[in-house]
Parts: structure tokens; C-alpha cells; sequence
């Protein structure tokens, strides 16, 4: 559901605008400011009569508009919550009415995931209201050098300053601003940092958006989509593709008791690119060929019928959000091959973690296969690693990602990872190489050595080569006590505290379901929570989990 919009303040200056053009033209048969004074004074007095009456009816016009725009924007709001379940809260805090544009996009992304959502503007979010919500996302804007919205100054006073028990809450925040200013993001971090102090989980890291940073918001996106199971979110605006070769695609862990994983590499079709570790591909898939024609043959459509654009059905349609059940084939029977193009939205991006480095001359994927509850391929792991033709075209784009750069070469790292995470992670070890920077501690798990040890070969080399100083490994499958990686780290305290007293940052990747909580409690324990919340404002502790 789209946020209703209603031209409020294009009506009311229109309304001025023509009460001024008006005094203008009356004015205008005035031939000097003196022949207003030797008007009659009965005249004087209607003039001022006239533009008073004027201004009051522009004012109740306002006044009016406006208590018509709130009460249809609170029934829309009130729409939202259908659903079963819980709803969701969804705040924000909002200057110049972009939050809130988004907070309407948020909603109605967890709507049509069928779940009920409650949107407020931060302003009248209170105590009772945080402590009776189970799940919540946070918009929140900052504007000018790091202050707060207007509309929450009595947020930041009632509530901000108060402590409260919200160790039920688990929550996700959007922060706004620009990197112009010095104080970025100044609001939607400390939100943060109050959340958290009052217990509150983090479903996710904070995603902060750089002046509106498209890239930064299908980031957000994705995170909508990893929460509400809905892939096929439609994106707010689509990433600037540009076409890529797959190079290669290989599984690298044939036997798996989970699904396979697969090494997959692209280079740009014309040029070179760059990028530093940490950053994400974006990748527009494409539906397989035999779902496409699935769904020509149900509406009888030719696909080597030229579309619109002037590119066969088949081709337009592999780009498409399509149904795959038999009644929402039918839905669209009889529209003209136009309406129908137009009815179809365009698939959403997906987002991999970069495991290579520009001087590798490629980018290199480690994805994981994954499938639908009705047993077909996802489309983004389907399409990378089984539908596209190799040495076929691929649309990538290279998102950056500042929050999981690398920190300066001098200092120690420590890289924790599970899965398919360790692509993060060994795209900054492939940097430090080349920067013959060698204290460097890769903690990794998965479910058994035999079949999961992704890139063995490569980090035991670095590990006998010295650029790996420490290697703990934890396959959980391979003792019948089940051993997780954040296990190995808490068996290795003692050498945690002494790498963090050196200077050591930390990075951790892979999964944000079990891992990276995990992983963010044993840290908590063993450094204290006061010291791993400086280390992430001093750029120490980063993450990149999904």
C-alpha cells in the first residue's frame, strides 16, 4: 500500500499565490503609494477588510486540508493492520518527508508478506508502544550538523532519556544523512546506541544511506526480503546493470549433507572495474528458460513473438516476475502482450558478497543453491549457478560497501565466518597478502571437513606461508558434540584479549541467523560490552551477515 498523497502545500500556495496576483493587479491602477492614502477611508477600510478575510480563509483552508490529509493517511495506516500475529512497528523520524516516504514502502513490503504492521511517526511512539512491540524498524532521518528531526524533540525527551526493559524487542534501523556534513547519521546512530543499551536485538546492522544512496536502500531491501521470505520484492529502483561473461562455476562441496555451494566467476564484458574488499555484487537474474515457457504455453503466447521494446516475448519475460501456479497464469489471460509487460514487475536484484580482489581480474562469487518450498531453484542461486550459460551475459553491478571495508593494513585482523560468509573473508585475506601484512586469525566453520572446507588448498597455503598467523576451524557435524565457531572463539579467550589489546580489528561474515549473535555474545563476554561498542565506533568491529 503507497502512502496516500495529497498536494497540500501545491493547493495552498496556489491559493496564495492567486489572493497576491489579485492585490497585485488592484495595486497596479495605483499610480504611487500617496494616491492609497487619499482613497475615501470607507475604501481603505474594505481593502483591509478584503485582505484579512482573504488570509483567514487561506488559513482555514490549510487547516482543513490538512485534518483531511491526516485522517486519510491514519485510515491508511489503520489498513495496515490486517493481518495475523503481532504487527510490526514501523517509526520514523522524518524532516523533509523522505523517511516517511520509505516507512510506507517498508510497510508495504511487510504487508504483502501478509503481516500486520503498525506505522507511527516517531513523535508518538512512547514507552507502552516500544514495550509492546515484538519487532520494529526505525527510519530515521538526520538533519543538518547531526540534529534530530523537529518533530522528535519530544522523543528524545520522554523516552530517549529514560531507561527501559526492551529485551524482547528485536529491531531494524535506517539511518538517513550526508556525508557532507560531519555528524553522518548522527540521529539514527544514537537510536541505535539507546536500543541497544536498553537490550533490544538487532535483527540486522544499521544501514546508513548517503544522501539518498540508491545502492544503500536495495540494501535495506534485501534485509525486508531476508525477514518477510518474500524474494520477489519488487525493487524501489533498479541497479544500473552493466553486462558481465560467467566465466566459470564449479561445486565446492560435492557430498554435502547441505546444499551444494559453488565458486562462480565474471568479468566485464568491455573494460575493467574496481573494487575494494568487502563490497557486494549486484546481480539481476533471470527466470530459466523452461519456467518462461511454462508460462508462454499457459496463456498460448509465442515467444519468439518481437515485443514492444523491439526483443523477442521469451527475452522480455526472462527479466519478469512470473506466477508459477496455474491461477495467476489464468489471471492474466487475454491482456495484450503491452498490458501485459507492464503488469509483470521486473525481478528483483540479489546481493553477493565480492570473494576476489581487482588484481584477480574478476569477480568471484561463493553462493549457496538454494530452493523454493515447492522444490524449484531460487532464482538468483538458480541463475548463477545452474540457468545462466556459461560464458553467456550476466547483469552486475558493484555496490560499495563502506561498513565492511578493510582497516588500515597495520593492524592485526581477526576474521570470523561461517558458510557461504567466507567470501567476505577471503577477499580481505587476499589483500593482505598483497600487503604482506601477516597477522592475520581466520576462525571459520561449517558442517563437515571432509566436504565443507571451502578453498582448503588456498588457506592452508596461506596458512604454511605464514600470512594466516592463526587458523581455528569448527565442523559441527564431525564429533557427536556439536561444535560451532563461536565455541573455538570462546576456547580461545586468552588469545582474543591479547589480539584486541595489540590493536586487532575484527570482521565477522556469513549467516545472521544463529552465527553472528552468537558470535557478538561471546565477544560481549570475553571484551565487555563497553569495549566492542567502541571498537564499532572506532571502525574495529564490523560485520556483514545475512
Amino acid at each position: 500500500m503507497a502512502a496516500p498523497r495529497f498536494p497540500l502545500a501545491l493547493t495552498g500556495n496556489f491559493f496564495l499565490f492567486a489572493l497576491l496576483a489579485g492585490l497585485a493587479a488592484f495595486f497596479a491602477d495605483i499610480q504611487s503609494a500617496d494616491m492609497l492614502w487619499v482613497m475615501p477611508p470607507s475604501s481603505r477600510l474594505s481593502l483591509a477588510v478584503l485582505v484579512l478575510l482573504a488570509y483567514a480563509g487561506f488559513c482555514l483552508l490549510l487547516a482543513f486540508l490538512r485534518s483531511w490529509r491526516e485522517g486519510r493517511i491514519e485510515r491508511a495506516a489503520q489498513a495496515l493492520l490486517v493481518g495475523g500475529g503481532k504487527p510490526w512497528l514501523v517509526a520514523y523520524a522524518s524532516q523533509t518527508g523522505f523517511a516517511e516516504q520509505l516507512a510506507w514502502q517498508t510497510a508495504d513490503a511487510l504487508q504483502r508478506a501478509s503481516l500486520p504492521v503498525r506505522l507511527l511517526p516517531l513523535a508518538k511512539v512512547d514507552a507502552d508502544v516500544l514495550a509492546g512491540s515484538e519487532r520494529a524498524l526505525f527510519l530515521a532521518s538526520t538533519t543538518g550538523e547531526g540534529d534530530a528531526p523537529d518533530t522528535v524533540a519530544g522523543f528524545m525527551r520522554r523516552v530517549m532519556a529514560e531507561s527501559l526493559p526492551l529485551w524482547s524487542l528485536q529491531y531494524g534501523l535506517l539511518a538517513l544523512g550526508d556525508r557532507g556534513y560531519d555528524k553522518f547519521c548522527a540521529f539514527g546512530r544514537s537510536l541505535d546506541d539507546w536500543l541497544r543499551h536498553q537490550g533490544a536485538q538487532a535483527l540486522f546492522d544499521r544501514v546508513e544511506v548517503d544522501n539518498g544512496d540508491a545502492g544503500a536502500l536495495r540494501h535495506w531491501q534485501h534485509h525486508l526480503s531476508v525477514l518477510t521470505g518474500n524474494t520477489d520484492l519488487p525493487d524501489w529502483s533498479a541497479p544500473g546493470y552493466e553486462p558481465w561473461q560467467l566465466l566459470e562455476r564449479r561445486c565446492v562441496n560435492p557430498g554435502s549433507q547441505g546444499a551444494p555451494v559453488f565458486h562462480v566467476a565474471l568479468t566485464p564484458m568491455s573494460g575493467s572495474r574496481s573494487w575494494r574488499p568487502g563490497d557486494i555484487a549486484e546481480v539481476g537474474p533471470c527466470n530459466a528458460d523452461a519456467d518462461v515457457q511454462r508460462f508462454l504455453d499457459g496463456l498460448g503466447l509465442d515467444g519468439a513473438a518481437i515485443g514492444p521494446s523491439g526483443e523477442s516475448l521469451q527475452r522480455s519475460l526472462a527479466r519478469l516476475t512470473l506466477p508459477h501456479d496455474e491461477a495467476g497464469i489464468n489471471a492474466l489471460a487475454g491482456l495484450p502482450v503491452p498490458a501485459l509487460l507492464e503488469t509483470l514487475k521486473p525481478l528483483p536484484h540479489r546481493e553477493y558478497s565480492i570473494a576476489s580482489i581487482p588484481e584477480d581480474g574478476r569477480v568471484e562469487l561463493l553462493l549457496r543453491q538454494m530452493r523454493q518450498p515447492d522444490g524449484r531453484l531460487g532464482v538468483g542461486s538458480g541463475w548463477l549457478t545452474e540457468n545462466a550459460p556459461l560464458q553467456g551475459e550476466v547483469a552486475l553491478r558493484i555496490r560499495e560497501n563502506r561498513g565492511f571495508h578493510p582497516p588500515v593494513p597495520e593492524i592485526p585482523l581477526i576474521l570470523i565466518g561461517n558458510g557461504t560468509g567466507l567470501a567476505g573473508l577471503r577477499a580481505h585475506l587476499k589483500a593482505r597478502s598483497l600487503a604482506s601484512q601477516t597477522r592475520n586469525w581466520l576462525l571459520f566453520g561449517e558442517r563437515n571437513e571432509a566436504s565443507d572446507f571451502f578453498y582448503r588448498e588456498e588457506i592452508l597455503s596461506w596458512q604454511q606461508s605464514g600470512l594466516l598467523e592463526r587458523l581455528d576451524l569448527a565442523f559441527s557435524r564431525d564429533q557427536a558434540e556439536r561444535i560451532y565457531v563461536q565455541d573455538r572463539l570462546r576456547m580461545a579467550a586468552d588469545s582474543l584479549r591479547d589480539w584486541v589489546a595489540a590493536g586487532a580489528a575484527i570482521y565477522v561474515c556469513g549467516s545472521l541467523a544463529g552465527m553472528a549473535p552468537a558470535v557478538a555474545a561471546v565477544l560481549a563476554d570475553v571484551l565487555g560490552e563497553g569495549l566492542l561498542e567502541q571498537m564499532a565506533e572506532d571502525g574495529r568491529y564490523r560485520r556483514d551477515v545475512y
